[in-house]
Order: C-alpha cells, then sequence, then structure tokens
C-alpha cells in the first residue's frame, strides 16, 4: 500500500514570523488559550510595519473595514468579554454606544499606534483573568441576560471573533501592500 504523501500548505508562512507553534495535544484549557494566543499574534502580524495612513485605509471596498476599525473593534470585545462579563470588573465599553454602536469601525481620529498599544493591553489583562480562573468552569454574569457565561465559552466565542476578524485582516493587508501568508 502506498503511503499517503503530506500536502503543502497552501498558505505561505508570513515573513518573519515568530508565533508559537500550536500545540497537537493538550487540556482543553491549554489548546483553547495557545489558539487563542495564536490568533492573537496573527493579528498583530497583520498590523504589523504598516504605516497610520495604510491602517486606517478602508482598503475594500464598499465595505468601511480597516485594520485600525478592527483593532479598537477586538480592544473592545476583549474588554467586553474577559473584564465586564467574566470578571465584572466595572470599566468603561470602548469605542461603543447605544447612540452610536458603530464606533470602532466608522471613527478613525486618534493614533493607529495608540489603539493597537490599547488592544495589547487589554490583551494582556484578558490573559491574565484566564489565568487567574480556577477552571474553565468558572463563570461570570452575562449582561444581557443575567445568566451565567463560563470561561469557555468565553474563550470559544473569541476564538471565533479572532478566526473571522483574521480573515478580514488578510484581505485589508493584501489590498494595503501584496502581503499575505497564514
Amino acid at each position: 500500500m502506498a503511503e499517503t504523501p503530506t500536502p503543502r500548505h497552501l498558505s505561505p508562512r508570513w515573513s518573519g514570523d515568530t508565533r508559537p507553534a500550536l500545540p497537537s495535544t493538550g487540556t482543553e484549557r491549554e489548546t483553547l488559550g495557545a489558539y487563542l494566543d495564536w490568533h492573537r499574534a496573527t493579528f498583530a502580524q497583520k498590523c504589523a510595519g504598516l504605516s497610520a495612513e495604510q491602517l486606517s485605509t478602508r482598503a475594500v471596498p464598499p465595505s468601511a473595514l480597516s485594520l485600525y476599525g478592527l483593532v479598537r473593534h477586538l480592544a473592545g470585545v476583549e474588554r467586553w468579554w474577559f473584564r465586564i462579563q467574566f470578571a465584572g470588573e466595572e470599566v468603561p465599553l470602548l469605542h461603543y454606544s447605544d447612540d452610536d454602536p458603530d464606533q470602532d469601525f466608522e471613527w478613525l481620529d486618534g493614533d493607529p499606534q495608540e489603539a493597537l498599544a490599547q488592544w495589547q493591553t487589554e490583551c494582556e489583562r484578558s490573559q491574565r483573568i484566564t489565568n487567574a480562573a480556577k477552571s474553565l468552569d468558572e463563570t461570570g454574569i452575562r449582561r444581557s441576560t443575567g445568566e451565567p457565561v463560563s470561561l469557555r465559552t468565553v474563550l470559544v466565542h473569541l476564538l471565533t471573533e479572532y478566526a473571522r476578524h483574521n480573515g478580514h485582516a488578510d484581505l485589508l493587508r493584501e489590498r494595503l501592500d501584496g502581503a499575505t501568508g497564514a
């Protein structure tokens, strides 16, 4: 019987890729955490080396998406799910109000580098909250329903959020400077 050849990876690696390899084994908590960290690092790579103007460019018309808008959005997502809903912190929402719910994507004033630093700070805070939890079954309170929400659910939600937006970031980055890769 012939051995099945290993297919070549269809997507080239990003030049200078410093992300750690994803685990093939591990506990559920280790695996979810590693994959979320990998997606965060992927997003950071998609934003790296670009000017403020490039980060703010809405490069895939008619969409209003920009990498800067995604940075603002993901900082708000990190804060909302980990700090506000799971940890119960009383901190203001980032780049959101009921009167203007899309300001994270639409308002491109300010400094994109400051927004990236704020996103990194929110990611670091989220990691500390995750590390402090005793188990994936630990819960916070979902603000919209008052029902419990487990750390497991928060991690899975963030994985889907980053996977979706990393796809957007792939398209934006390729339109900005032709860079492609996983």
